[in-house]
C-alpha cells in the first residue's frame, strides 16, 4: 500500500472546508483505481490534514493531482497556502 499525506496551514474556514471537501473530493478520490482509505482531519489553529491510502503507487500520485485540482478549483479561498505533502510505501498499518 501507498499513502499520500497533505497538511494545510492557514485554512480560514475548517467547517467549510470540511463539507466540501465530503461533498465534493471524496467523490471524486473513490474513483482512482486502487483507492482504500481517506482521512480529512481537522487538528486545530487552522491547519488540517489528510491521508490517502492506496493499493499501489500509481493511485497514490493521481490523489496528489487530484487533490491539486480540486483544491484549486474549489478550496481556494479556505486553504490560502499550497500543502506540505509526504508521500510514500506503508511499511506499518494496523
Amino acid at each position: 500500500m501507498y499513502a499520500a499525506v497533505r497538511r494545510y496551514e492557514g485554512v480560514t474556514d475548517p467547517a467549510e472546508a470540511g463539507r466540501r471537501v465530503a461533498e465534493g473530493f471524496v467523490p471524486l478520490l473513490r474513483q482512482v483505481p486502487g483507492f482504500v482509505a481517506y482521512y480529512w482531519v481537522d487538528a486545530g489553529d487552522g491547519v488540517m490534514v489528510s491521508t490517502s491510502v492506496f493499493e499501489d503507487q500509481s493511485g497514490a500520485e493521481k490523489s496528489i493531482e487530484t487533490a491539486a485540482d480540486f483544491a484549486r478549483s474549489n478550496l481556494a479561498s479556505l486553504l490560502p497556502n499550497p500543502p506540505q505533502i509526504t508521500a510514500g510505501q506503508v511499511v506499518a498499518a494496523g
